[in-house]
């Protein structure tokens, strides 16, 4: 990305735009479906919440909570697995929210993060506390960014070979120096094409 200060306000400007724009239409297009998931996940498991909230830290290290429907049985601790990767099959998740998590559905109230200015459409995946408290000074490269929805090493990590921890730091590294609008668009457009899932390269 260009490193004149004018030209990056430029794009932070033209960024928060876009994602306001996209977040809304998106809220908008599948707020049915929404209403119904939270319908399912009540009727499997009464009492209990439809959302479910994630401490994560975004740009510069902010902490925010990360909102998803939740997948886990009641009174289930949805505590992390590893820095991102997570088990494959956890007998704390519940039916409905083994589906939602196959189909990433349990991300999209994360959409509101993003119209809060929390998050952003494209950007590096949001990092736990604890996976930060690890970080090298190199990796902590990824706090310059807000975190996204889907992102560089999403679409692009599996066909690079890029599926462990280190090689995910340097993408989002590399998609630091590189973004534009035009990258973030062709990422979108990228991510509707293989299916809405930016759990695809875990």
């Amino acid at each position: 990305m260009n490193k004149n200060p004018h030209i990056r306000s430029r794009y932070g400007l033209m960024k928060r735009i876009f994602d306001m724009f996209v977040a809304s239409i998106m809220l908008v297009l599948v707020s049915p479906m929404l209403l119904l998931v939270a319908l399912v996940i009540k009727l499997e498991s009464r009492p209990g919440p439809v959302l479910f909230w994630h401490e994560r830290l975004g740009r510069h290290g902010k902490p925010f909570k990360y909102l998803k429907f939740r997948t886990m049985k009641l009174n289930s601790e949805q505590a992390a697995t590893g820095p991102v990767f997570q088990l494959r099959s956890d007998p704390r998740i519940s039916r409905v929210g083994r589906f939602l998590r196959m189909t990433a559905i349990d991300e999209i109230p994360a959409l509101i993060n993003v119209l809060l200015g929390d998050m952003s459409i494209v950007g590096p995946r949001a990092a736990l506390p604890l996976e930060v408290e690890r970080y090298s000074d190199a990796q902590k490269r990824r706090l310059e960014l807000k975190p996204g929805l889907t992102g560089y090493w999403q679409v692009f990590g599996r066909e690079a070979g890029a599926t462990d921890f280190d090689q995910m730091v340097q993408m989002d590294i590399e998609y630091a120096e590189k973004q534009s609008l035009l990258l973030d668009l062709r990422i979108l457009l990228r991510t509707f094409r293989i299916g809405f899932n930016s759990k695809a390269a875990y």
